[in-house]
């Protein structure tokens, strides 16, 4: 067999259920909120909790949701972390190779590992899709990768590198979107909400405020891009989850509140998603969108994730020198 020794791109995706089946969510879950560094309580106090209430009644619930958002070839997530890795593969043009892993589920790191151990012998490049730094999200990609390498034999060929949170390219990927999506509105917006996927007040506190410091360059460098003033804007935080205090102010009650201050016309782009799924699509594209239309607002127009536009594209390959 001959083994490649040019560099091979490994994006990490968070990962998504197989199926928008009760059984198949629940799995997902099982591995998802058993990872320590998304939820980081003793293991004697919070496996009681997610295996004897969360598993039981949360799994059918988000199969609800998945279904609403299924698509013909299979999970958003899925779908467009396959469009993204072929767009990269275009671009490589044989200078190194692609292939997607994800944090929970398949293909995992260790069988991205383990493949790369047999046919390949270059630099391994780890690049989670994550561009605003967190250990629940850009820790936790890393650490896995570097396990599985360590599993596979090949640990001393893993190169880690990050998507800046004001990398040009994944900006101007949110300005195309950001004018795509304005020109098939039915209005203009009068307000734009930057949502990020929240994390507990305690985690930003031991992680030193680099959350929402990237949050907030983000949303600085997206604001800058497309000409849009500060003070028509909020950045939020969506997707609580358990009893602690999240970042604020949370995206579900901006949405609702927003009518009440006059704003009938409103966008939603959510940075933290490179591809489309269940937090973007669903729980903005429906749930949010019904509660903002429940507080009195008309229009919300919903901005999709960068996923395979051209700039992106362009910054992730440039990650892929040794």
């Amino acid at each position: 067999m001959t083994h490649s020794t040019t560099p091979h791109l490994v994006l990490v995706n968070l990962g998504t259920p197989e199926a928008a089946t009760a059984p198949a969510v629940r799995g997902f879950l099982t591995e998802f909120l058993s990872d320590s560094a998304v939820v980081d309580y003793p293991r004697w106090l919070w496996l009681p909790i997610l295996y004897g209430i969360v598993l039981r009644t949360r799994p059918a619930r988000v199969a609800e949701q998945y279904a609403s958002i299924w698509l013909p070839a299979g999970s958003p997530l899925r779908v467009g972390t396959e469009h993204l890795v072929r767009a990269a593969r275009a671009v490589a043009a044989g200078r190194f190779t692609v292939s997607e892993a994800y944090r929970y589920g398949e293909p995992s790191l260790d069988a991205v590992m383990k493949r790369l151990a047999t046919e390949h012998q270059g630099p391994v490049i780890v690049v989670p899709l994550f561009p605003q730094r967190t250990d629940a999200t850009t820790g936790t990609a890393f650490k896995r990768a570097r396990e599985a390498a360590a599993r596979a034999g090949i640990a001393n060929r893993i190169v880690e590198r990050l998507i800046a949170p004001d990398d040009a390219g994944y900006v101007a990927a949110m300005a195309v979107r950001w004018r795509e999506a304005l020109a098939g509105a039915k209005r203009p917006p009068e307000h734009l909400v930057v949502s990020f996927h929240g994390i507990p007040v305690r985690y930003d506190r031991r992680e030193h405020g680099l959350y929402v410091r990237d949050c907030e360059a983000t949303t600085r460098a997206l604001l800058s891009a497309i000409g849009w003033p500060a003070e028509r804007t909020t950045l939020a935080y969506q997707s609580v989850f358990g009893p602690e205090r999240w970042l604020t102010p949370a995206t579900a009650t901006v949405l609702t509140e927003l009518p009440g201050r006059g704003v009938k016309s409103v966008a939603v782009i959510t940075p933290g998603f490179l591809t489309d799924g269940l937090e973007t699509a669903e729980e903005i594209g429906i749930r949010g969108r019904e509660a903002f239309h429940a507080a009195g607002g008309e229009t919300l127009v919903r901005v999709p994730g960068v996923e395979s536009e051209p700039s992106f594209v362009a910054s992730l390959c440039a990650l892929a020198s040794p």
